[in-house]
């Protein structure tokens, strides 16, 4: 099963579009892991024609807040619907249990021992002063920390997280996770 795990960091902020939809932001890197090769990969929005057939050779795609941000900002500038493969957002599949969502850094510290690098704020701040290696790299932190919690909760079949400076476990119903699906056609492709 190819599982590729994403994130992503924008050029601007919602303030500067004037709207609340991810949609309107302009993406700045998408970074990736790809579970066949166990690597790492970022692109920018020049190389994405390079990024599009990893996606669509995916079986899963795993994201923290992804449904919600990363897949819609991201199909503005797909031409299929990247919404047709399958989607594991780690945030949603808390927040379906919990009834509220979480930052990915409360998860990864509970959960991990280990917390994000940087914020979306200094990421833009980066990104605008011309720093794209470390938008790229603090990108990265975020695909390998989101890669490595649902790694933890498929074998452990939960998650943790901090409320209120106690440690709380969450239990997931990963079951389905990796189940084969019927076919690896995404009915992404324009055709």
């Amino acid at each position: 099963m190819r599982r590729i795990t994403f994130d992503i960091e924008t050029q601007n902020f919602f303030d500067d579009v004037g709207s609340n939809d991810p949609a309107d932001l302009d993406l700045a890197v998408i970074c990736i892991h790809d579970s066949t090769d166990d690597s790492y990969k970022s692109f920018t929005e020049a190389t994405l024609r390079d990024l599009w057939p990893i996606l669509e050779s995916a079986d899963s795609l795993v994201t923290w807040n992804g449904d919600h941000f990363d897949i819609p900002l991201l199909n503005k500038y797909y031409p299929g619907d990247l919404s047709k493969i399958r989607s594991i957002d780690l945030m949603k599949e808390m927040q379906q249990v919990l009834g509220r969502r979480l930052k990915l850094d409360t998860v990864a510290g509970a959960t991990l021992g280990v917390n994000k690098s940087g914020n979306g704020m200094e990421s833009v701040e980066w990104w605008r002063k011309g720093e794209v290696d470390k938008v790229i790299a603090y990108c990265t932190d975020d695909v390998r920390l989101t890669k490595d919690l649902y790694e933890y909760a498929v074998r452990n079949g939960h998650l943790k997280y901090r409320d209120v400076g106690a440690v709380r476990e969450l239990k997931l119903d990963t079951s389905a996770w990796e189940a084969p699906i019927a076919s690896a056609l995404t009915y992404t492709l324009p055709f």
